[in-house]
């Protein structure tokens, strides 16, 4: 184990129950996305811009009290890349269309992985993978159909697409260069730093709206990628994403 799951982990739970426990964590976390983004009368780059900066400040007191080391390399940049594309997609979908689609349709990431791992993995689909695949993508259709009449279908092809993201956070521990920790990081800080500036343009700083803001930022990204990272540690990334 690393220092960071040690410091949540417990002996009692094998490998495995912990990181199916801490994928559960995350999920309940992220689970606050969809309410909290749609009562910020914010633009959605200016709230995701925010909230990672307060993600990021998050992520990092947590890699320096378990002195995780940095990472700084192509892998870790493509997996920062993944979590600025999966954070700023879903926000910007989220006021496209319904928080209930853009969610959904963002948990299309088990396809995703499943292609992914075997286009730089060679591994091939098992039965029951197969079947979540199948599953998936019937639920996708349905949505989109569903979208074309009510003219939301942009706002879900971006929650679509944030799904890929998505699934290439989950795969940030399979590659041998591969730091989950660290690309979370890089990716938070630099949404924050290039979309924070839009807060310029907002007017509305209501006691409400700040509190949403600062919970979407530290539990909601930050400590939903704590539990996230030492998850997908511990899990492989298909079950970690059927879990999450």
């Amino acid at each position: 184990d690393t220092q960071g799951e040690k410091l949540i982990s417990s002996e009692r739970y094998p490998q495995k129950a912990r990181g199916m426990l801490m994928m559960a964590i995350a999920s309940i976390c992220f689970s606050l996305g969809g309410l909290l983004i749609k009562m910020i009368p914010w633009n959605p780059l200016t709230i995701n811009g925010v909230r990672n900066l307060i993600a990021a400040c998050v992520i990092g007191g947590f890699i320096r009290l378990t002195q995780h080391p940095l990472k700084w390399n192509f892998t870790v940049l493509t997996g920062a890349a993944c979590m600025a594309g999966v954070t700023t997609f879903f926000t910007i979908a989220n006021k496209l269309t319904t928080a209930g689609n853009a969610i959904v349709l963002q948990y299309s990431a088990p396809v995703w992985i499943i292609l992914l791992s075997f286009l730089f993995f060679r591994d091939k689909p098992d039965r029951s993978q197969g079947i979540t695949i199948g599953f998936v993508l019937a639920g996708i259709l349905c949505f989109f159909f569903d979208s074309l009449s009510a003219g939301k279908i942009l706002g879900d092809l971006l929650a679509l697409l944030s799904g890929l993201f998505y699934a290439g956070m989950f795969m940030l521990n399979r590659f041998e260069k591969g730091d989950a920790l660290s690309s979370m990081f890089f990716g938070q800080l630099l949404c924050g730093i290039f979309l924070s500036p839009f807060l310029i343009r907002e007017t509305v700083f209501t006691p409400g709206v700040l509190t949403a803001v600062f919970v979407l930022g530290a539990v909601q990204v930050g400590l939903a990628y704590i539990f996230f990272s030492i998850g997908t540690r511990l899990t492989d990334p298909v079950s970690a994403s059927i879990i999450n």
